[in-house]
């Protein structure tokens, strides 16, 4: 049997649609797992962009392989219609199915989009995690969105502080305020809604005035009008997603394809790492347990397999965006030679 047939094995044995919400890992270990994992001598991308990290809360959203059309929301929201008079985006939604996953991961996220033509979406990431990050991009400008629970925001303004004063603005009808760093970019600190904080930052050419017109293009949507306007790819079903990633990936004993759900909606960059992480950690754990119990035959199966992942095809795509892959090579080359240190849990992102 192939690994596609083993995954789509797997997954018509398992019910993804039955699972929750991927769980949180808290807020600090998570800051400390994307520092080592944002952290190269090289100084590309590991598993999440250096620019989206945000003090010591959180990590925030990979390079994104490829750019994809934000649909403006005001096509769902002010009822423009195609040429028969109906909606072609709520005709779309309404018929999409989006698992129970995707669907509460959406309830929990603030589900602000720019209802205005030209933006466009690069990079999705932590939309089932307590931190999470959407970007998008017109020409030159590019403005984050940024949540984290309510509890960092009198730390998130205080660090703003030093930057200057602040403005106040609304960003869809809720308060917020607006700072501008020396750099000359802004950074838009939204109170908190809904125990979220949500925290904009603008990078390229920006000026107020580009900044207010665009603050008042955002809007909040419900879940599934969300997840409408989203890349077709974010929202695939995990069963199509894993088998194009797992094609050619030798699976460890006992890996659960299911469980691949708690990735949740995510650029292509994000559902690679994911993946992979939990890949390389079922092989190093076998290597482990191969070792102890003197099963030299389990010994050398992880190994062959750990060894062979510089050939996978997802590492090598995602070589070419970040540094993800280089740390996972270093540490499958070690255990192949024979060892492995204990950092790996912490750089692969080990549960």
């Amino acid at each position: 049997m192939t690994t596609g047939e083993r995954v789509d094995q797997l997954v018509r044995d398992a019910d993804p649609g039955g699972l929750g919400v991927m769980g949180d890992f808290g807020g600090v270990k998570q800051a400390l797992l994307v520092e080592i994992m944002s952290e190269s001598s090289s100084g590309r991308l590991v598993g999440v962009s250096r620019r989206f990290r945000m003090s010591r809360y959180a990590g925030l959203v990979a390079a994104a392989a490829v750019l994809v059309t934000v649909v403006p929301a005001s096509m769902v929201l002010r009822g423009q219609s195609g040429g028969d008079g109906v909606s072609p985006i709520v005709t779309a939604d309404a018929r999409a199915v989006y698992s129970p996953t995707a669907m509460a991961a959406a309830e929990r996220n603030p589900r602000l989009l720019i209802d205005r033509a030209g933006w466009t979406v690069t990079g999705l990431y932590g939309v089932a995690e307590e931190h999470g990050a959407v970007r998008f991009r017109r020409g030159e400008r590019e403005l984050e969105m940024n949540w984290y629970s309510a509890y960092v925001y009198s730390d998130r303004y205080s660090d703003k502080r030093v930057d200057g004063p602040a403005r106040s603005v609304r960003v869809d009808g809720w308060p917020a305020d607006v700072f501008q760093g020396l750099s000359g970019d802004f950074t838009v600190l939204v109170r908190p809604r809904d125990n979220v904080v949500v925290e904009m930052k603008t990078s390229g050419k920006w000026s107020r005035k580009d900044l207010d017109r665009v603050l008042a293009d955002v809007v909040r949507v419900d879940a599934r009008t969300w997840l409408a306007v989203l890349p077709a790819e974010m929202v695939m079903p995990v069963r199509e997603r894993a088998a194009t990633v797992l094609a050619d990936v030798p699976l460890p004993p006992g890996f659960d394809v299911a469980a691949l759900e708690e990735i949740g909606v995510s650029d292509s960059y994000q559902f690679g790492v994911g993946v992979t992480s939990r890949v390389g950690c079922g092989w190093i754990a076998e290597w482990q347990r191969a070792r102890a119990s003197g099963d030299e035959a389990g010994v050398r199966r992880a190994t062959e397999a750990l060894r062979g992942s510089r050939g996978w095809r997802v590492l090598r795509d995602l070589d070419k965006a970040g540094d993800w892959s280089e740390v996972f090579w270093e540490y499958a080359d070690e255990v192949a030679a024979g060892t492995v240190r204990a950092g790996y849990v912490q750089a692969l992102g080990c549960r």
